[in-house]
């Protein structure tokens, strides 16, 4: 399970985090929705080492992780998904999806025929160049590599953002696969409330760097939810 709880962040003199607690379990998928620039990337990026925290806690399966670096968390089995996907343009499909290899031993170096049932269209793309894909080949991409390093915590950073409907419909079926297999945490960042009703269990919201609703979605007033995201 994922624990975080009062941690704060800064950029410079700039608070982005301010006592933010929220956490995630296996056979669950927790939505953190939020407009535009309220904190929910810098949330993310602080649990997975890319930005230190100034105070506050991280734990991840019972071991606090706030001070470890980003390549020490991700040998825990936390992999990150960002907005933007960073897909590296000029290695092929193959080896970027090789690229998650790295915190994994050598007897594990392999594709796993699930990334290929998930995601049936990067099999006839193995061969060609990352940046010859289209948006929605790009994330589908970027969430098999990240699946590549057997993660136990997935944090997906707005995966539906520029994406055409299919293929949002295609993402949408993968998380649920994910969640149902009960193996991972999954932690979903979203500004739509639509796509998070359709998976999340767990939903926080997210304004000017604090969190200022959560719960189970069942117990949560929709039309609450709905108002503080359109603010």
């Amino acid at each position: 399970m994922l624990e975080v709880s009062g941690i704060d962040l800064r950029y410079g003199a700039a608070i982005a985090l301010s006592e933010v607690g929220i956490a995630a379990s296996p056979r669950k998928v927790t939505c953190l929705l939020g407009r535009n620039g309220v904190g929910k990337t810098s949330l993310l990026r602080a649990i997975v080492g890319a930005h230190p925290i100034v105070s506050g806690s991280i734990r991840w399966e019972g071991a606090e992780i706030s001070r470890l670096p980003l390549f020490e968390r991700a040998r825990r089995g936390i992999a990150w998904v960002p907005q933007g996907r960073d897909i590296f343009p000029l290695l092929t499909v193959k080896e970027n999806l090789e690229t998650g290899f790295s915190v994994l031993g050598r007897h594990a170096r392999r594709l796993p025929d699930e990334i290929f049932s998930l995601f049936p269209v990067l099999k006839s793309m193995l061969g060609r160049r990352g940046g010859d894909l289209s948006g929605g080949q790009h994330q589908q991409l970027a969430i098999a590599r990240a699946l590549v390093m057997r993660p136990r915590l997935l944090l997906l950073d707005e995966p539906t953002e520029g994406i055409q409907p299919s293929i949002i419909k295609e993402i949408g079926r993968v998380i649920a696969h994910l969640r149902d297999q009960g193996e991972m945490a999954i932690l979903l960042v979203e500004q739509y409330f639509e796509f998070a009703r359709e998976l999340a269990q767990e939903i926080a919201v997210m304004d000017r760097g604090r969190i200022v609703l959560a719960g189970p979605l069942a117990a949560l007033d929709e039309q609450d939810v709905r108002r503080r995201l359109s603010i």
